[in-house]
């Protein structure tokens, strides 16, 4: 017998007046919500479409393109009539970034320690003259040339320092005022040949407001006092380096009683004083007085950590001696990372030569061009939809000679670029500071838009071409993002980026091992053709930078491991997949292999002085050598050394797995049986995070190095696990990250010379005080 509800089965149950309109909402509200989502869909499909219509990246490249010759001509302008003296930005422009940090405006700031200053100043006489915050500049100056210093001098008294063995002398000199008594000495420097300093630095101010309760008649007279002093001193400045210290800030809260006239307002107009005073002699063509305001911009944001609201915090006024000692110790020692107060060094003969060059090849292009010697060729047109090219249906017409002059021209044009970032006096450069908003914020950015442009993927095997592109790319724009701000000092992240790196060797191992393993070519031509691939460009930028070929170490690192791989896989027996349908036997010929491989990585990592005898032998250190030593080279080496041969063994796991049918690859398909996947992705969970949260407990880069060669591959497995056990995550891909890791060696490469300044030390900067705009511009420009 048929009930109600089996006969009328889209009928709900009258049960009573009230759920009949309760249900039926139900169900609209249900239909509005799935073609809600599909509207949604739909939206983000066709406004997807939309935004890669207009905003492709040819018109990026265009936009960027124009916006770095507007820059270029902006920067040079700037230089050329808006005063672009570094010693100038170095001594007065600036802001404190924090922990006694100060970054100079437009150029980098050198740290310098004991045996630098040292050689510096060798057989130089140093004097600081003023009041009491002059002597603390005194032993700031004094920490740096002998860190043990201890300030145990008389208040009040002249405190003499000596290097004996560099027959350097620094002395203070008590003057509290700008008065006759400071003229007298500075006189008499002018008279004395034999006991003229090579640098003075002066300074008072808060003696005469003290002693006067800031008068307006003590201020008249501290001008008319400056301004006899500024003849004397424009006249010492012909044989020596004279600094006026303009006054810090005071605190006024915790001023004792008998400073309480000493105000900032009243500090602003002395300042305002020697300001006029020393620039209308600078105007008259007269004075060679530098003014030193950059200890004062930082103490505006320090001084509330004074003691006593008059005398500065150690940090700040260390900044105002190192800030010195760039001043006058750039132009002559030459730090790479002491951009300040520095010329650049003429191109050398190869770097002229390879000029002419490229030249030469705009010549022929030019010539070529004229006479017609062009044949048409059909261009492939973008995919709007992936950011890709397409191929064209029909082959391209043979190229003309003018190919090879055109590629030869923008070689050229691109070596230009980087000369001029990098290498010339044209843009400015800045120091590295971390932050963490200056690194997780861009992440953030970088992780929405590769989110926004998921595509699916045209096949689901694991690692697929398309995931490992995904993979590189990603990775490398981290990398970018730690380098450019600076994250290295920060170990957390420092330990994670490690992983990155050493993932990036797991993929070579598990690239080219498959590879070998399915393809059998042991050519020299595929072995001519990944070298010239991987060292190509570095070899041009080695020329045309003048940096050795180990500055760009990953290069060198990826490269030694694949000649290593060849040699394993090429050396007899040649074991190949098709090898093990006829006998099992070879597949513990090919673990064989591995092992002695491993043998030879442990031998070598556990034998230093071997590692370093061999590769110091001419002519192969002239590749791995770096500043005249190994050391850097053993360094890359032995912290990723497994990181290869972990690649190989995990694709020959997974090749044979594939071979046996174990694993499920269809779209959509769980890896493996539902049990086993489960479990595996729980482990997998578990070990990502145990490894991130043993990364963030981690109190030296030293102590965690050691562990890293033996556990990076736990995230790295883990990481894979993820991403391809679920089917749908395997079936989906982000075209942003993967049309960046397409170019991923080049990514990586080129973030030296033009994200990256002063031999990775500093940063580029095309827009001061713009950090987030500077890297958009520079990566579409890229």
């Amino acid at each position: 017998m048929e009930t109600e509800e089996e006969t009328v089965p889209h009928e709900p149950k009258r049960t009573g007046g009230a759920a009949l309109p309760l249900l039926l909402l139900l169900d609209y509200t249900a239909a509005c919500c799935h073609g809600g989502a599909k509207m949604a869909v739909l939206a983000y499909s066709l406004g997807k479409r939309e935004i890669n219509q207009h905003f492709t990246i040819k018109n990026a490249k265009l936009i960027s393109l124009a916006a770095v010759l507007l820059l270029l001509l902006f920067h040079t302008a700037l230089r050329h009539y808006g005063g672009g003296d570094s010693c100038e930005w170095l001594l007065t422009k600036g802001r404190y970034l924090g922990e006694n940090v100060w970054q100079p405006y437009g150029c980098m700031m050198h740290k310098y320690k004991s045996n630098d200053a040292v050689t510096c100043l060798s057989k130089k006489r140093v004097v600081f003259a003023g009041d009491s915050r002059i002597r603390q500049l005194f032993y700031s100056f004094i920490k740096i040339i002998n860190p043990e210093m201890t300030e145990d001098g008389n208040k009040h008294e002249d405190i003499f320092f000596q290097d004996q063995k560099s027959s350097l002398n620094v002395d203070f000199l008590w003057y509290p005022e700008a008065n006759n008594s400071m003229k007298d000495r500075v006189v008499s420097w002018t008279h004395e040949a034999a006991a003229k300093p090579d640098v003075v630095i002066l300074g008072a101010a808060t003696w005469s407001i003290k002693l006067h309760s800031g008068s307006s008649e003590t201020l008249q007279q501290y001008r008319a006092n400056l301004t006899a002093i500024a003849a004397h001193l424009d006249k010492l400045a012909e044989h020596a380096e004279i600094y006026w210290v303009l006054q810090d800030p005071v605190y006024e809260d915790t001023l004792s009683e008998n400073r309480k006239m000493i105000t900032n307002q009243q500090l602003d107009l002395y300042n305002q004083a020697a300001t006029e005073v020393l620039n209308s002699s600078k105007h008259s063509g007269r004075s060679r007085v530098k003014l030193l305001a950059a200890a004062r911009q930082a103490a505006l944001e320090t001084i509330i950590n004074s003691d006593d609201g008059l005398h500065l915090p150690e940090g700040t006024r260390n900044v105002g001696a190192m800030v010195l000692m760039n001043s006058l110790c750039n132009k002559l020692l030459r730090p790479i990372d002491g951009s300040c107060c520095q010329t650049i060094s003429p191109p050398n003969l190869i770097q002229k030569l390879s000029a002419c060059f490229f030249l030469a090849a705009v010549i022929v292009f030019v010539v070529l061009h004229v006479l017609g010697c062009n044949r048409h060729r059909r261009h492939a047109t973008p995919d709007v939809e992936s950011l890709e090219e397409k191929k064209p249906a029909t082959a391209a017409a043979p190229l003309g000679p003018k190919a090879p002059f055109q590629a030869l021209c923008r070689m050229g044009v691109i070596m230009l670029y980087f000369y001029l970032c990098d290498r010339a006096d044209v843009f400015m450069k800045e120091q590295k500071f971390y932050t963490h908003s200056a690194f997780f914020i861009p992440l953030i950015y970088i992780l929405v838009l590769g989110v926004f442009y998921s595509e699916n993927t045209k096949e689901a095997k694991l690692l697929n071409r398309e995931q490992t592109d995904e993979w590189k790319g990603w990775m490398q724009l981290v990398i970018l993002i730690y380098h450019v701000s600076g994250a290295s000092a920060f170990v957390p992240v420092y330990m994670h980026v490690r992983v990155l790196v050493a993932a990036y060797l797991f993929q070579t191992g598990y690239g080219h091992f498959s590879f070998f393993w399915l393809k059998g070519d042991f050519g020299l031509y595929r072995v001519c053709q990944v070298l010239f691939r991987l060292n190509f460009l570095v070899v041009v930028l080695c020329i045309v930078m003048d940096r050795p070929y180990q500055f760009y170490y990953f290069v060198p690192l990826v490269t030694f491991w694949f000649v290593l791989i060849y040699a394993t896989m090429a050396i007899w027996p040649q074991i190949l997949q098709k090898k093990t349908n006829s006998s099992g036997i070879w597949y513990l010929g090919i673990l064989a292999k591995l092992l002695g491989l491993l043998l030879i990585i442990c031998f070598f990592a556990f034998s230093k002085s071997l590692f370093m005898s061999v590769f110091s032998v001419w002519p192969v250190s002239k590749l791995f050598e770096l500043n005249g030593s190994v050391h850097e080279w053993w360094f890359r080496w032995q912290l990723d050394r497994f990181a290869v041969i972990h690649g190989m063994v995990f694709a020959f796991i997974y090749l044979v797995l594939q071979k046996r049918q174990v694993l499920s690859e269809g779209k959509g398909e769980a890896l493996f049986p539902a049990k086993i996947s489960n479990l595996l992705l729980f482990f997998s969970v578990v070990s990502f995070i145990t490894y991130s949260i043993w990364a963030s407990n981690c109190k030296t880069k030293t102590e965690c190095n050691e562990m890293h060669p033996y556990i990076s591959v736990v995230q790295i497995l883990a990481f894979i696990l993820i991403r391809n056990i679920p089917g749908y995550a395997r079936s989906v891909y982000s075209s942003f990250f993967s049309w960046f890791g397409k170019i991923s060696l080049e990514l990586f490469i080129c973030q030296y010379h033009i994200w990256l300044a002063a031999d990775t030390k500093g940063i580029l900067v095309l827009i001061p005080g713009n950090p987030s705009l500077n890297i958009l511009i520079l990566t579409k420009q890229e």
